[in-house]
């Protein structure tokens, strides 16, 4: 019997991540209740050697009372609510498997009862958007969330890195939802490129759609929470972008179309629009990408930043900065615009002026 083919006997559970942006930002401090329950603050027990004023993000959190199941198992719900404008919604499901290959059917999960686990997010999601409505800055229309996935293992009939060593074709199989023997050495390398490691019972791996986590003394909520934070700035930097992209289109059409002076009380409307969204999606930007100063723990700092690569969180921030300058150029552009109709107008007026006095002399002299 080959080593692949040997039973592991492991046991863990299926993390689901969903990342809706919802608003600009949401008002935290004005948030009781979130689904009808208490909101409280999440936190993660960190390394104690980080120093006790190191700031902590912290958005509000609740476990609603949902039933569902996912192969038979109960799905556990959680909801998390971020001030820069995002309702994370994660499932839970907890899962015992003798091959690797087992956890394949959890790559595109369905209900019991034949529901989506994407449609049952977007229910939670419109749930809780409805509710915090009232505190919701600049609301948007909710959109396709950025999903993510994380295999959690608690038990293995072995250590860690042997584990590890003896299955690497199988978790880049699982991660990539390939079959092992159909990978090349290369991929399997590039997919187990991104790996990190504190002690010799934890692990994690970091792919671009899935990760694996093991941690046989149980505790992961903090790398879990890492994983969160990196999936939903991809989906802020994402939607960003793409706001960009749809303002940027409408601002040149309005500069297409004002040719004429007529049109300047609309050039002034769009450069006043353009000055505030720049703004707004500055800030944004901003607080994205500070959501993460929290990470003293360097152990959560290495994993956050294999995640960030793997994201490529550092290309879509390159690609809003990109716009935005374009943003400044067009800011320019209708600027200019502006001033010379305004001057174009002034001669006009001027010469209005002297043809007006050119006549009234003409006729007083009559």
């Amino acid at each position: 019997m080959s080593v692949s083919d040997s039973p592991i006997g492991m046991k863990g559970e299926v993390v689901y991540l969903y990342a809706f942006d919802v608003a600009d930002e949401i008002a935290l401090g004005l948030v009781t209740e979130i689904l009808s329950k208490k909101a409280v603050p999440f936190t993660v027990r960190l390394a104690s050697q980080i120093p006790r004023e190191q700031p902590l993000y912290q958005p509000l959190c609740v476990e609603p009372l949902v039933t569902g199941t996912l192969q038979k198992q109960p799905v556990r719900v959680l909801v998390r609510v971020y001030g820069v404008g995002v309702i994370s919604v994660t499932f839970r499901v907890a899962w015992e498997a003798e091959d690797l290959r087992e956890l394949y059917r959890f790559h595109d999960p369905r209900l019991d009862n034949g529901d989506t686990l994407d449609r049952f997010a977007r229910r939670i999601c419109d749930e809780v958007y409805e509710g915090l409505r009232p505190v919701l800055i600049r609301s948007s229309r909710i959109v396709e969330p950025e999903a993510y996935t994380v295999f959690c293992i608690t038990d293995l009939p072995t250590d860690t890195p042997t584990w590890f060593a003896e299955h690497r074709r199988e978790i880049a199989g699982l991660l990539t939802q390939t079959a092992p023997e159909l990978l090349s050495d290369d991929q399997v390398h590039e997919t187990l490129r991104i790996k990190r490691s504190y002690e010799k019972s934890d692990l994690v791996v970091i792919d671009w759609d899935a990760a694996l986590l093991v941690d046989t003394k149980g505790y992961m909520e903090d790398v879990l929470y890492v994983l969160e934070l990196a999936n939903l700035q991809l989906e802020e930097f994402r939607m960003m972008d793409h706001r960009l992209d749809k303002y940027l289109d409408r601002a040149y059409d309005d500069l297409e179309r004002s040719q004429w002076g007529f049109l300047l009380f609309k050039l002034r409307r769009t450069l006043s629009k353009l000055r505030r969204f720049r703004v707004d999606v500055t800030r944004i930007a901003d607080e994205v990408t500070h959501i993460t100063k929290f990470l003293g723990d360097w152990y959560l700092a290495r994993v956050y930043l294999g995640a960030k690569e793997r994201f490529h969180l550092d290309h879509w921030r390159q690609s809003v900065e990109q716009r935005l300058t374009q943003l400044d150029h067009l800011y320019h552009i209708f600027q200019s615009e502006i001033y010379e109709r305004r001057m174009l107008w002034m001669e006009a007026a001027i010469v209005l002026l002297f043809i007006i006095d050119l006549v009234a002399l003409f006729l007083f002299r009559h």
